[in-house]
């Protein structure tokens, strides 16, 4: 197990989410469109084996329960070959299981989403705002152009203070991203130090 921290230059505060299509433990696709509904959109890249990634379990899930503005969205980019339990069915067993809630459950087989974000570990959390904009517009339901909706980062780190898998965080489980999630429904700017994620590192391909 190598133990490594988030790179705080993966991705500028402000920077445009990059896009992804990818497959979920449900059967649907999906895209950043997929979560438009919703205010602010936690993407992190996590896995199943890794020990500091189960330990953020609960905080995620908490996360997607409490927050019905917020879509928790957990990315496994790791090597399935290397590392059985990270593959797909064991993705889905781990959603049926309950050990697993988030909004979704998505695979990363080729590994580019993660190389898009700058992810370095797991688990590896990078929460955007939603913005309007007048470019690239979108098609409604009625055939309506629509301006496209942009998430734009807001923090990029570490959950809680919690950063081995034997520790208790100083508050409920996931407690600093939760107090950074309620700036950005308010509107608010967020000032937060950006303090990095541990975790093993994504378990890359050759």
């Amino acid at each position: 197990m190598v133990m490594m921290e988030s790179e705080a230059d993966a991705l500028e505060r402000g920077d445009a989410a990059p896009d992804f299509e990818l497959p979920g433990t449900d059967g649907e696709t999906y895209t950043l469109e997929s979560f438009v509904d919703n205010d602010a959109l936690l993407v992190v890249f996590t896995c199943n084996h890794c020990p500091y990634a189960k330990a953020k379990f609960e905080a995620l899930n908490g996360i997607a329960a409490d927050y019905d503005d917020v879509a928790v969205v957990g990315i496994n980019p790791n090597d399935a070959e290397e590392y059985p339990e990270d593959s797909f069915e064991a993705m889905q067993e781990y959603v049926e299981s309950g050990e697993v809630q988030y909004d979704a459950y998505l695979r990363d087989e080729n590994q580019a989403v993660a190389e898009a974000y700058g992810a370095t570990c797991t688990p590896d959390p990078f929460l955007f705002a939603r913005h309007e904009g007048s470019e690239a517009p979108r098609a409604s339901n009625d055939g309506a152009a629509e301006p496209r909706s942009e998430w734009h980062l807001k923090y990029h780190g570490r959950l809680d203070d919690a950063m081995s898998p034997d520790e208790e965080p100083s508050g409920e489980p996931g407690f600093e991203m939760r107090d950074i999630i309620d700036t950005v429904l308010t509107g608010e700017p967020v000032e937060a130090e950006m303090r990095p994620s541990r975790g093993c590192s994504i378990k890359w391909r050759d």
